[in-house]
């Protein structure tokens, strides 16, 4: 090492001023990119906490791991910590109510003292909890990312008859995809079972990515029924046809046209023939009488004494009244229709099949449609199969037409090439980080080591020791102006590489040795071609 030491700066100092900026330049370069390479490498995996939040939640989950004094980065509106922190983090932000997506809840009523608070205060706080409540138990399920509730209690008033009816309207932004009906439908169950006084009916649910307002599923009964009806007549009648024409030969659509509408009909008959006495009462008066009789009107009859001389001339009086009271049963019979809608109104049906295919011996595809008589075949088992009534304006059509020839499915896999798949944008970033360093060591480290062989073998050539050689005098002088006479040889001389002139120096100032040497060359080469 402190024999190379001296010989690298004996190198920097032989190198000229720009040469040694590039030196300079990619030794800076390799440090650096070593330095970033041993950072990348050092830090820990990130890995997502929380996504979506809004600006509040978001901020209120920052200053928690300020707090903790965790490393995080804030990407967008996703927020990543070290993975290796993630689980433990999420479970301690849990426990302080972070992230507070549906807003505050009953806690709220904490904060209210019994001094100075009305009743008009106290309800307006009572219904900002039970909104956050509900949107906290809203957002609890995974298809939900935020929620907003508002309640519009009904008031009663001393002038105001039957009071205003309760309502609510839900603001839900799904976590993907959009939000379906049963979903929508659950929600607004939710909110009617918690708000006192207030009827699913009176729930507006609107989707948040979409803009639009959510209807109940009784709104579109009819249209999902029709639709489920079409699709499973259309399937019965592909899989009938099929087994004849063969699969893939034959396209069904059926049109069902349904009657949105739903009715109740209550009917009430009472046949008087069949009367049954269920209850008789009988009920008999008896009034007896007694009096005088009716004598006959004398002098005698009007003296003080005639009543005496009339006192055995009585009558008596007997009445018998009988009155009887029967209740009859008569038979009665109570029906109640309902009808629902859906009911079918109008059927439509288009059969379309393929023809007969023949290959003839030399290749070609002959096709030929299907005879009416097939095609009427078909046609009344798809009537059979839909319960066609031609009564209430069903139309069947059943076509033979010719269809195209069926190319290859599917498609050839291609080569994912030496670095298939997906790859991250830091994964790049590492990947050239890794390149340049490669080129670096290659271009001024591994180069240089290379050609320090060749200076190396120069330079022995320089130091080691020749023999003395005895050159006249006269032949140097000739071979001075040998090549001071040929222009050529003068400029080659210019052209010749830094190692060619040191040897040429080395051999000016050793020349008895030189010439020694040389001739000894060419005595050996001599001897070789004219051997004795």
């Amino acid at each position: 090492m402190r024999s190379s030491l001296p010989q690298i700066f004996e190198r920097l100092d032989a190198l000229s001023s720009r040469a040694r900026l590039i030196a300079a330049g990619a030794a800076i370069a390799v440090f650096v990119a070593v330095l970033m390479l041993a950072r990348i490498a050092a830090a820990p995996q990130m890995a997502l906490l929380y996504s979506g939040l809004d600006g509040g939640a978001a901020a209120e989950v920052i200053e928690a791991l300020e707090r903790r004094e965790t490393r995080f980065d804030v990407r967008g509106n996703a927020i990543y910590v070290p993975e290796t922190e993630r689980d433990t983090l999420r479970l301690s932000l849990a426990g302080e109510g972070l992230p507070a997506q549906g807003g505050v809840g009953y806690e709220l009523l904490d904060s209210l003292s019994g001094f100075g608070t009305t009743s008009q205060m106290f309800d307006a706080a009572y219904r900002r909890a039970q909104e956050g409540e509900l949107a906290r138990t809203i957002v609890a399920s995974p298809a939900i990312r935020a929620a907003r509730v508002h309640l519009a209690m009904g008031e009663d008033g001393p002038f105001r008859r039957g009071g205003a009816r309760t309502s609510a309207s839900v603001t839900l932004t799904p976590a993907r995809g959009g939000l379906n009906v049963a979903q929508a439908d659950a929600v607004r169950h939710l909110v009617a079972s918690s708000v006192p006084g207030l009827d699913p009916a009176d729930v507006s649910v609107i989707d948040a990515a979409a803009g639009v307002v959510i209807s109940s599923s009784e709104d579109g009964l009819a249209q999902s029924m029709s639709d489920s009806r079409a699709d499973t007549l259309r399937q019965n009648v592909q899989r009938l046809l099929e087994a004849r024409v063969g699969a893939g030969r034959a396209i069904v659509e059926v049109s069902v046209e349904t009657d949105p509408d739903s009715e109740t009909v209550t009917e009430r008959v009472i046949d008087p023939e069949s009367r049954v006495a269920i209850h008789s009462d009988v009920e008999e008066d008896i009034e007896n009488a007694d009096g005088p009789g009716p004598g006959a009107v004398t002098v005698a009859s009007n003296l003080p004494d005639g009543d005496a001389a009339r006192e055995n001339d009585r009558s008596t009086r007997e009445v018998v009244r009988t009155r009887e009271r029967t209740n009859y049963e008569v038979s009665e019979v109570l029906r109640e229709r309902v009808r629902a809608p859906g009911q079918v109104r109008r059927m439509s049906i288009a059969v379309l099949v393929d023809g007969i295919v023949e290959i003839a011996p030399d290749g070609t595809r002959n096709w030929t449609p299907r005879g009416e008589e097939e095609l009427e075949t078909l046609a009344e088992l798809v009537r059979s199969a839909t319960g066609f009534d031609a009564a209430r304006g069903d139309q069947l059509t059943v076509q033979s037409l010719e269809f195209p020839e069926p190319g290859l499915e599917g498609t050839t896999a291609g080569n994912p090439g030496l670095i298939g798949g997906t790859i991250s944008a830091m994964s790049l970033v590492q990947y050239g980080l890794l390149a340049v360093v490669a080129l670096v060591l290659g271009l001024f480290v591994l180069r240089p080591m290379l050609m320090k062989r060749t200076d190396d073998d120069l330079q022995l050539i320089e130091t080691e020791e020749l023999p003395a050689l005895a050159v006249p005098e006269d032949a140097q002088q000739d071979a001075a102006r040998a090549l001071a006479a040929n222009p050529e040889m003068a400029a080659l001389e210019q052209r010749v590489d830094p190692p060619l002139t040191r040897l040429r120096e080395t051999i000016e100032e050793r020349a008895d040795e030189s010439s020694s040497l040389l001739r000894s060359w060419m005595e050996a080469d001599l001897a070789e071609e004219n051997p004795a």
